[in-house]
């Protein structure tokens, strides 16, 4: 189950959160740079620790301060190479993986490659929603999959396309709003 809702990434009440972040650790938009504040000191120093990551790329570390036990930070950017959608793509994939091999079943993330300069709302809701309706087919987990956005724009660029896709959950049904 998709389901999406507008709210702070640091409040979701789930075992994962998946967090984009560029090459260099550094949050990609505000949003991502409040849930790292959240999140604590030992993040940043947890993801620094692994050095500089390959656009496309996913790791999990702990989570922080954050209700979630887990965060899978996926690398959609670096000095070199621009947000893209076959970066974001990859990024999605490899988080995805990740969450699969962890064995982890309930994750929030929010909108990726969106910001100033890069994505719009719809093209990563167009990007992402397919390729998670995929791999909710074909793999265990992630069984639920919670979208937050940061705005009402966000959050009906992604509801559109879910029911586009015709897997928009019914009022009331799924998972836990913020």
């Amino acid at each position: 189950m998709i389901a999406v809702v507008r709210g702070a990434l640091a409040e979701a009440d789930v075992d994962a959160v998946l967090r984009p972040v560029s090459a260099e650790w550094t949050a990609v938009n505000p949003a991502m740079r409040r849930l790292e504040l959240e999140a604590g000191p030992d993040i940043e120093r947890q993801c620094r620790s692994l050095g500089e990551l390959p656009v496309g790329s996913a790791v999990v570390t702990g989570s922080g301060n954050l209700p979630a036990e887990f965060m899978v930070h996926v690398i959609v950017r670096s000095v070199d190479t621009p947000v893209t959608p076959g970066g974001v793509r990859r990024a999605l994939q490899a988080g995805l993986r990740r969450l699969e091999e962890w064995g982890i079943a309930r994750v929030a993330l929010p909108p990726l490659g969106t910001g100033a300069g890069n994505l719009d709302a719809e093209e990563s809701a167009d990007l992402m929603i397919p390729l998670l309706l995929a791999h909710m087919e074909t793999d265990r987990n992630p069984r639920e999959i919670l979208i937050v956005t940061d705005s009402e724009y966000e959050q009906d660029a992604f509801e559109r396309r879910l029911r586009r896709a015709g897997s928009a959950p019914e009022p009331g049904e799924g998972l836990p709003r913020l």
